[in-house]
């Protein structure tokens, strides 16, 4: 009996040090996330850019995780454009920089393994969204005669909601 109370007091001494050693609150995180309303914003204002001077394209805007917010198939856009602009948002959200520049990163170096990720594509236009430094989420385009426009479209998203990206 001495030896099962000894045993139980050796138990919750540890169970009360182990709460003390790690308070809950210090694993919690404090993180901002696009809305629903900001998210279709960026989209339907990069979409409307890229409408406005004739371009046919799809618009994907993603969440922190890379999750799908919004997606836009434009009028007419051709098949391939919704697949890129998904690829293209989440390439900018995984690598926290312009898609066009993860281009660069692999043409400077092909051999870059991080090309063959699923979801990746090494094309221009798409921005990661930020708060600060912190990325929140991403929008691409795909459609426009050339990448560059289509991130011309995707800067003007998120120029639409710049104030609230503070």
């Amino acid at each position: 009996m001495r030896t099962k109370l000894i045993a139980y007091k050796l138990a919750t001494v540890a169970s009360l040090a182990c709460a003390v050693a790690f308070p809950a609150n210090a694993e919690l995180l404090n993180e901002k996330n696009l809305s629903a309303s900001v998210a279709l914003t960026i989209a339907q204002t990069a979409y409307e850019s890229c409408a406005q001077q004739g371009y046919h394209v799809s618009v994907h805007v993603v969440g922190r995780e890379g999750q799908v917010l919004v997606a836009i198939r434009g009028d007419d856009s051709s098949p391939h454009t919704l697949e890129n602009s998904l690829r293209k948002a989440y390439t900018a959200r995984t690598f926290r920089t312009p898609s066009g520049d993860f281009a660069q990163r692999v043409k400077d170096n092909p051999t870059l393994g991080v090309v063959h990720l699923p979801g990746v594509i090494a094309l221009q236009g798409a921005l990661p969204i930020k708060v600060g430094e912190d990325v929140i989420g991403a929008v691409g385009v795909s459609g426009a005669p050339g990448g560059d426009k289509d991130e011309a479209c995707s800067k003007a998203g998120i120029d639409k909601v710049a104030a609230q990206l503070k």
